[in-house]
């Protein structure tokens, strides 16, 4: 870890502008007080990688989960790639639905819709994500936000948009929290992570405060990395059941398991059907 502090700390060019203060100096400040290396910290926020992305973000406050085109993942070639998938890491799922006792098939699922079974994990940077949302407890980084958002009927109100700002800047903290501290012990360069624009992350899209609890070494290698499969396969076998994943499950008490891993009933429905397919 020492090695990487001093490579990012000695990447050319600062992330901010030097003419005063820069959208994530309180931020930097305020993972030092609650307990983080203020020399890692001054590395990885010196970093060019690392900068304020209110585009990005402002994707956050226009979300509509329902609009998302979940029907996609239930057409035959879909189905078809899934059941091959099935075939190549059938070893990893055999040891995921043996340890955890969750079928293989809404594994499966469930990586098929987040990622298109691995081949997209998304393209922001987890870090940028986090932390300019974080920063949003600020009043001119939070201002940015809001200046960067549609001028139009998809712009909420000013007031509606500040009530989700000090939600999502503290849930965005816990999470940034949570990320350098899983990088860090996991001995990753968090400048080079890449993830959806919410900040999930990996084959298995978990937010980083999962991954303690539920990322699972699913290839004993000695590394929960959520971009190898059999690790992503087992934490999503791992996550399902704690929250009470059990085999033969209704379908009532199926979606109120998935429910967990997204709230949202589209979703959860396509998960499920999903499954139905893969075990006909």
């Amino acid at each position: 870890m020492a090695i990487l502090i001093l490579l990012l700390a000695g990447l050319a060019g600062p992330a901010v502008a030097a003419d005063g203060p820069g959208p994530f100096d309180a931020l930097e400040k305020r993972l030092v007080a609650d307990g983080f290396d203020s020399a890692r910290i001054r590395a990885i926020f010196a970093s060019p990688a690392v900068s304020f992305e209110e585009g990005g973000v402002s994707a956050y406050f226009m979300h509509n989960e329902s609009k998302l085109n979940y029907t996609q993942f239930t057409r035959a070639w879909n189905i078809d790639s899934a059941r091959k998938y099935m075939e190549e890491h059938q070893e990893a799922l055999a040891f995921a639905e043996k340890t955890f006792a969750v079928d293989k098939e809404v594994i499966t699922a469930i990586i098929l819709v987040e990622t298109k079974l691995g081949t997209y994990v998304g393209n922001k940077s987890v870090i940028n994500t986090l932390a300019t949302l974080s920063a949003m407890t600020d009043e001119k980084p939070r201002q940015a936000i809001w200046d960067n958002l549609p001028d139009d009927d998809r712009r909420m109100s000013r007031q509606k948009f500040e009530i989700k700002a000090d939600q999502k800047a503290t849930w965005a903290y816990r999470e940034l929290k949570a990320f350098l501290t899983y990088t860090e012990r996991e001995g990753m360069d968090p400048t080079t992570i890449k993830g959806s624009y919410a900040g999930a992350m990996g084959i298995s899209q978990f937010m980083p405060s999962n991954i303690a609890p539920y990322g699972k070494d699913g290839n004993a290698d000695g590394q929960v990395d959520l971009f190898v499969h059999a690790d992503a396969i087992s934490s999503v076998a791992s996550y399902l059941k704690h929250y009470g994943w059990k085999p033969g499950l209704s379908r009532d008490q199926a979606f109120k398991v998935v429910y967990h891993y997204n709230h949202s009933k589209y979703y959860v429905n396509t998960i499920l059907d999903i499954a139905d397919k893969l075990k006909g």
